[in-house]
């Protein structure tokens, strides 16, 4: 699968519609039974299997710095991300062995949340205690996110806004439209 970013994607679909769609149109003109793709129907194709075909290049990220208390990345972990259809963008840095939490269940986790920057907004390492609560009770991405970890394990998350705090953040921690970045442990599904 070739990767590209929104931006030359649309490029992509721009030069599409102006110069292949054309050429599709005169072949189909010659050959009546060939279909002929609409600029809208090549924008809206996406692949099965929840991935979005329009995910980020392969660029390789650092791992994030570890808050104190943190168990370790595995030496085999992801150094890229995998983007779903919802714009979340995960990596598994540490694979667990107990089960996947569903998003009706209740997760023990530890967690560590950043701005774009390096702000951490909230850190349950900081405060020294884990927390507990049901995946259906929280944002979206979170929701999301951690169906992608099994018991045990550590996930990094990149939630934009849309499925996090959207336009109105949450005041005065997290601004409007901000992109959240999370290191979650999954300690326990129940």
């Amino acid at each position: 699968m070739i990767r590209v970013s929104s931006a030359r994607w649309n490029c992509l679909l721009a030069c599409l519609s102006l110069v292949v769609l054309p050429a599709c149109a005169e072949v189909a003109a010659e050959r009546p039974e060939a279909p002929v793709p609409t600029a809208e129907a090549v924008a809206q194709a996406k692949p099965a299997g929840g991935v979005s075909a329009v995910t980020p290049a392969k660029t390789e990220v650092a791992f994030p710095e570890l808050p104190q208390g943190a168990n370790e990345i595995d030496k085999d972990a992801p150094k890229t991300f995998t983007k779903t259809d919802s714009g979340l963008q995960y990596r598994v840095l540490r694979k667990g062995t107990g089960k996947a939490p569903k998003k009706t269940d209740t997760v023990k986790v530890h967690y560590h949340g950043w701005l774009n920057g390096g702000k951490v907004f909230d850190s349950s390492y900081k405060r020294g205690e884990s927390i507990e609560f049901g995946l259906n009770q929280v944002i979206p991405g979170w929701t999301e996110g951690l169906t992608y970890a099994n018991e045990g394990g550590m996930i990094e998350l990149e939630i934009p806004s849309k499925i996090g705090y959207g336009d109105r953040g949450s005041p005065p921690v997290i601004p409007g439209g901000a992109t959240l970045h999370f290191l979650v442990e999954l300690l326990q599904v129940k």
